[in-house]
């Protein structure tokens, strides 16, 4: 790189995508802090522009605090942003970067133009959202920039791969030598069984539903609710799991992370297989029954959604598989609500638009760690068939749905500080690994940006419970 591409002290083409970040998440804090004060109410405790007048003390009102921080985060973050534009101006940047940038500061000022309005007339003299509308407008442009200027510093024009060697088949079951214990085979077959549950999606997926829950009952969650809702998201993922392993038997041996698959190496058989998930399948809805038919309905939807759209229909088919795909994994959050109230509300459906943008941002991740695996397996995955600096790109634009959805989800709900800093701060992380992916562009960057998608969903989902249980 350069070391005068930019004037100082930024210099280099990896300070400026620095800036870029640092002046999107400013912007994305003060949507946060924009959205925690329409809340509140705080903006009334203030009907002055640009100051407030305030008591001797101005820390004794909560209200007037928080419009306090409010304004001076919209000061630290228009420098920001006046700065990123000084650079875009006199760097080596390309057109569409400078252009975004631009467009983003002019927003700036109107958005200024518009608080101050709010903050003298009050609230009725503006249009309801356009203040939210204009920060999330305001984002977009400076994510847009960071993308771009991503993919200029660090892509290639075909970064795409051709088909790999293939992996040494496994071995067949009658060469296979398996224990001679019977206590040992058991406990074989048990952990076979096990693992074809996928029991590491478990987690995430029942603290989704357990999030839906949350919000739809506050603090009048009852137990009966809790553990039928669960345990029957855990057969549920039980069941969907198990027909992907009997469906993708085949696929498995090719590819070097699936191979030793228990139906890819005979150790269950198909038969068996099949049957096992059938009997998950019956439990689960018969364990939802017993809460409301929509959450039994909604969990068959799950489970026939994973193994047969998006297993036999999308992911051998599209390079847009994981992208609807992420329907699956937002079904919980549908699941959770409907078992408390026996219907699909708003926040429901905000939720599971969080949960749906999250999934391409988390898994595209994956997809570059295992490029070459899914290339094996003839899966049409982002980075095989359009490249890793496209799938690069493409993570940051979800990361930057994910969190604009993130804030609806607050305006939705009485979901209060500890969410707003939960998203801010795993946010914030999340971003950075995805910024410094494009830098290193390797297995190990691209696991990390993984584990990071990982940790944000779930201290937000963890943060959405605490907050709708306890505050």
């Amino acid at each position: 790189m350069a070391s005068e591409s930019f004037p100082r002290p930024i210099e280099t083409r990896r300070r400026f995508a620095g800036l870029l970040a640092a002046t999107g998440l400013g912007v994305y804090l003060l949507l946060i802090a924009g959205a925690t004060t329409s809340l509140t109410d705080a903006a009334s405790a203030c009907s002055t522009w640009p100051t407030c007048h305030t008591p001797a003390d101005p820390l004794s009102d909560t209200q007037l605090l928080i419009a306090w921080l409010h304004r001076i985060a919209a000061v630290f973050v228009g420098l920001l942003l006046a700065t990123t534009a000084v650079c875009a101006l006199l760097g080596d940047v390309s057109r569409r970067v400078r252009w975004s940038i631009f467009a983003g500061s002019v927003l700036y000022l109107v958005q200024v133009g518009v608080g101050a309005a709010t903050a003298v007339l009050g609230p009725s003299a503006i249009t309801p959202g356009l203040h939210l509308t204009l920060g999330v407008a305001i984002f977009g442009t400076v994510v847009l920039a960071l993308a771009w200027d991503l993919e200029l510093a660090t892509g290639e024009d075909d970064d795409g791969i051709d088909a790999p060697e293939p992996i040494e088949e496994p071995p067949a079951a009658a060469e296979r030598t398996l224990p001679s214990s019977r206590l040992a085979r058991a406990r074989l077959t048990a952990v076979a069984y096990f693992e074809m549950m996928k029991p590491r999606l478990m987690w995430l997926l029942c603290l989704v539903a357990a999030a839906g829950m949350a919000l739809a009952a506050g603090s009048n969650l009852d137990l009966h609710t809790i553990v039928a809702t669960l345990g029957g998201g855990v057969l549920a993922i039980g069941a969907s799991g198990t027909f992907n392993h009997v469906l993708e038997r085949d696929v498995d041996q090719r590819m070097s992370r699936t191979a030793d698959r228990p139906l890819a190496n005979d150790l269950v058989p198909v038969r068996n297989a099949l049957a096992f998930g059938g009997l998950l399948t019956i439990a689960s809805i018969a364990v939802f029954l017993t809460i409301n038919a929509l959450a039994a309905a909604l969990g068959l939807a799950a489970i026939l959604f994973y193994s047969v759209v998006y297993t036999l229909v999308l992911k051998p088919n599209t390079v847009q598989n994981t992208v609807i795909g992420g329907f699956a994994g937002a079904l919980p959050a549908l699941i959770g609500w409907a078992a408390v109230t026996n219907e699909i509300g708003l926040p429901a459906l905000a939720l599971a638009g969080v949960i749906f943008l999250w999934t391409p941002a988390h898994f595209y991740n994956l997809a570059l760690a295992y490029k070459d695996d899914y290339a094996r397996g003839g899966f049409p995955m982002m980075p095989v068939v359009r490249g890793e600096t496209e799938t690069r790109k493409h993570i940051v634009y979800y990361i930057a749905a994910t969190l604009v959805s993130a804030v609806a989800l607050a305006w939705l709900t009485e979901l209060g500080v500890l969410y707003a800093a939960t998203v801010a701060i795993f946010g914030g992380l999340f971003l950075w690994a995805a910024v410094a992916l494009h830098f290193e562009q390797t297995e190990r960057a691209a696991f990390r940006s993984f584990h990071a998608s990982n940790a944000f969903l779930g201290a937000v989902l963890v943060a959405v419970v605490v907050d709708a249980l306890v505050f």
